[in-house]
């Protein structure tokens, strides 16, 4: 496995754009430290982002890997420009002829996709930490360390998605059309979710059939954190709104998610197996 991951490291260092798009990335999730700083006093109007609790224990752990989800696409680009320069320049025919099986090419890349989510994963949870201790009101052992099955769900959910982008990258062979395809799988599974939802108005029907989808079924894994602030509690209260949802991670979406990554994986071996490169 260290073989695999230091022949894709090498790969991935030697690439300026992929380097710029890892930093981006990074930098972007440290910015969520950035929120504690917005601040807004207009007459009697005061607002303080971090005053609302969003960086107390546990919650923290629901809020970061929430927004840190959302820049997910950065590495996206990465694993699918990945592949797509094996063809493009080549080295995917020289890798196999210097000796790496097909199997051992996959498994390189889905080693990176692990090796990304992983850092990622580590990085969320240090950046939380750090403002948890900070702004928490909250900072018993106990109550830090509760909820971290966010942190499981946020990994599960990138190695998922990089891995659909990994098997659309070797399906497709170019990281545009690769990246294009994707944004228009998910259009047509959003638009066809509020159809189907909007139809059967008043039942669970569109979320019982698209829970198993490649799109929702990620989505499903950390819902939006928004409505379980107390201050949001208190706002829907005064309307007669109840927002009392669940907001558990299930084990049953993990295991949703990682059955699709086990599928991209496999598929896009089948693909490089049957390809005449």
């Amino acid at each position: 496995m260290l073989r695999l991951l230091s022949i894709e490291y090498h790969k991935l260092i030697n690439n300026k754009a992929s380097k710029v798009l890892i930093i981006i990335y990074f930098a972007l999730l440290s910015l969520i430290s950035l929120l504690a700083t917005i601040k807004f006093d207009i007459g009697p109007i005061k607002f303080h982002l971090a005053e609302l609790g969003i960086f107390n224990f546990p919650y923290i752990w629901h809020f970061n890997t929430f927004v840190a989800a959302l820049l997910k696409f950065f590495l996206l680009l990465v694993i699918v420009s990945m592949v797509a320069n094996e063809y493009s320049n080549k080295t995917i025919k020289q890798n196999l002829i210097d000796g790496l099986s097909k199997k051992e090419f996959i498994l390189s890349k889905f080693y990176t996709v692990v090796a990304l989510s992983f850092i990622s994963t580590v990085f969320v949870f240090l950046v939380s930490l750090i403002l948890g201790l900070i702004y928490s009101s909250y900072t018993e052992i106990s109550i830090i360390f509760s909820d971290l099955e966010f942190l499981i769900a946020f990994f599960v959910k990138l190695l998922g998605f990089f891995s659909f982008g990994l098997f659309l990258g070797m399906l497709i062979k170019r990281s545009a059309f690769a990246v294009a395809t994707m944004i228009v799988l998910f259009l047509i599974e959003f638009f066809s979710y509020l159809f189907v939802s909007g139809y059967n108005r008043g039942t669970d029907m569109a979320d019982n059939i698209y829970q198993f989808l490649p799109f929702k079924s990620m989505w499903n894994l950390i819902d939006e954190p928004g409505s379980r602030l107390s201050a949001v509690k208190e706002v829907a209260a005064q309307v007669g709104e109840d927002l009392s949802y669940d907001y558990s991670v299930h084990w049953y979406e993990i295991a949703i998610v990682l059955s699709w990554t086990a599928l991209f994986i496999f598929l896009s071996y089948r693909l490089l197996k049957k390809r005449d490169l």
